[in-house]
C-alpha cells in the first residue's frame, strides 16, 4: 500500500495536467511551427505555468493500493495484485497458461 500522501499528491497532478492541458498543446503548436519570435515567447509561456502541468510528472500506480512499481496499463494494476486476482479469477477474460 502506497502512502495515502503520494496517492492524493498524484491525483492533484491529474487535475492540473487536466487543466492545463489545452493551453499546453497550443503553446506546444506554437514552438513546433511559430516564427522564432513566437517560438520564444511560446517557451517563456511553456516555463511559466506550473511544473505538474506537464503530463509526464503523472506517475501509473496501481488503482486499488497505488503501488508505482510494476504497473500494467491494460488493467491499471500492478504486477503483484494482477497476480493475486487473476488467480482468484477476479478478471474476466484471463487465464493461467498452461502447456
Amino acid at each position: 500500500m502506497a502512502k495515502k500522501s503520494k496517492i492524493t499528491a498524484n491525483e492533484r497532478r491529474r487535475a492540473v495536467v487536466a487543466r492545463h492541458a489545452e493551453r499546453r498543446a497550443a503553446l506546444k503548436e506554437i514552438v513546433r511551427t511559430g516564427t522564432a519570435e513566437e517560438r520564444a515567447a511560446a517557451v517563456r509561456a511553456l516555463a511559466r505555468q506550473p511544473r505538474d502541468a506537464s503530463a509526464t510528472r503523472i506517475r501509473n500506480r496501481d488503482s486499488v493500493d497505488g503501488r508505482p512499481r510494476g504497473h500494467l496499463s491494460k488493467f491499471g494494476l500492478s504486477r503483484i495484485r494482477f497476480r493475486e486476482m487473476a488467480h482468484r479469477g477476479e478478471l474476466p477474460g484471463v487465464t493461467k497458461a498452461s502447456w
